[in-house]
């Protein structure tokens, strides 16, 4: 794999990552009509779409902050998820409009900064049986395709819990880049749990 331009500069230092999307989503006090209707209410990532200009200066805040990377409104935007409001055909979609969201304020910037794909653990694990490794796949291969061909320079597998669910994730990632001819590098952040 090439090295890309976050990879090179983080042999050369050490770069920030910006703060919780979701809190500062919720300072905006969505109303249900903000979400588009009851059926979507809670549904964050649909925000991309319909208060795009809330998740624009979310981002801009924490460049201003000093933030040299700010991750995509993309926490839970893979099928398997967006089906519980009916908009998993959505989900490629919305992943590549949160990416150009975020490229769009980066790239206002004189100086560099990345956008990073977001994917998190989802609301079903492999290890408690509630979903199976096909389906789990499939989910993550249209998201980690909507997150790269939006133009994301990294994928962050987040907030994980799971081994299994990181594996199906990393291969789904795999084998995105495989499909798009494309690569970006791949990162993962574990959340340990006492119990």
């Amino acid at each position: 794999m090439t090295h890309s331009s976050i990879m090179r500069a983080m042999q050369d230092r050490v770069l920030l990552l910006d703060g919780a999307m979701g809190t500062q989503i919720f300072a905006y006090k969505p109303t249900v009509d903000d979400y588009g209707g009851p059926d979507f209410e809670g549904c964050v990532e649909l925000l991309n779409e319909l208060r795009g200009t809330w998740i624009q200066s979310i981002h801009e805040t924490y460049f201003k902050a000093g933030s040299d990377a700010v991750e995509t409104n993309t926490f839970g935007c893979n099928p398997l998820v967006l089906a519980e409001f009916g908009l998993e055909h959505r989900a490629f979609d919305l992943n590549v409009q949160a990416v150009k969201i975020a490229r769009e304020v980066a790239d206002s910037f004189q100086e560099k900064r990345w956008v990073i794909g977001s994917v998190g653990p989802g609301t079903k694990l492999l290890t408690l049986l509630q979903v199976d490794y096909q389906v789990l796949y499939q989910s993550y291969l249209v998201q980690m395709q909507g997150l790269i061909s939006g133009g994301a320079d990294a994928l962050l597998i987040e907030t994980a819990q799971d081994l299994g669910q990181i594996k199906v994730a990393v291969r789904a990632a795999r084998q995105a880049m495989k499909l798009l001819k494309k690569s970006v590098p791949i990162w993962v952040q574990i959340t340990i749990e006492s119990n």
